[in-house]
């Protein structure tokens, strides 16, 4: 496998924008910085190794994003759902309250006869 160095470089400096504590990570971050920074072809092994770690973050974090996005998406739906109920339940109430005033003047309007 031959990765050119641009192209790890690249990768590495994207992973450099997330904040990561894992340990694993991290050493394989600074190892893959240090050979992209020394002369001559990458390791092919090291990079192998590189973006096996990789994988084994990013694929635990997206897991854990896409159930949060799909939690988040289930509870905007309830939301959505509640605020089409109330704004129904709001034309009631609105016209309800516009009856009974109507009522009320007329009651008002008699009874001042």
């Amino acid at each position: 496998m031959a990765l050119d160095r641009e192209t790890l470089a690249r990768l590495v400096a994207e992973i450099e924008g997330f904040y990561v504590r894992d340990r694993a990570l991290v050493r394989a971050q600074a190892k893959m910085r240090r050979a992209i920074a020394s002369p001559g072809d990458v390791d092919p092994e090291l990079a192998r190794a590189y973006l096996k770690t990789l994988r084994a973050y990013f694929e635990g974090f997206a897991a854990e994003a896409k159930s949060r996005l799909a939690d988040v998406e289930r509870r905007l739906a309830r939301t959505s759902q509640l605020q089409y109920n109330l704004t129904a339940e709001r034309g009631v109430a609105a016209e309800r309250a516009k009856l009974t005033q109507g009522v009320l003047r007329r009651i008002e309007e008699l009874a001042a006869k």
